[in-house]
């Protein structure tokens, strides 16, 4: 019986759900690398890598439900990477993402 739960409990983490999670991208020629994170029941995250040998600019759109989309920006220098983290009041429960990147030009 012992055996039995510590299985159970063994496996709870595997057999939890995060919210569903949509990314939209509009790269517009950058080779920006992204994934989106369910940290807890009201936070979320994205990892951004610029993978290509242009800088770019990105800005992204995160929305939940009713609340006010939240919007995150950073500029990534070839082969850097960013980090974004968002907390909502409520839990979520579908998380949509809309990330816009556009190179920078080179001087």
């Amino acid at each position: 019986m012992k055996r039995i739960i510590c299985c159970a409990l063994l496996l709870m983490p595997l057999l939890a759900q995060a919210f569903p999670k949509e990314i939209e991208k509009q790269l517009n020629g950058s080779e920006i690398s992204a994934s989106v994170i369910a940290i807890d029941h009201n936070l979320a995250g994205l990892q951004l890598y610029n993978y290509g040998g242009q800088a770019a600019q990105c800005e992204a759109r995160f929305r939940s439900g009713p609340e006010a989309p939240k919007v995150r920006r950073a500029e990534l220098a070839p082969g850097a990477s960013a980090n974004f983290s968002v907390r909502f009041t409520r839990s979520v429960l579908r998380l949509r993402v809309q990330l816009t990147c556009k190179p920078l030009a080179q001087d």
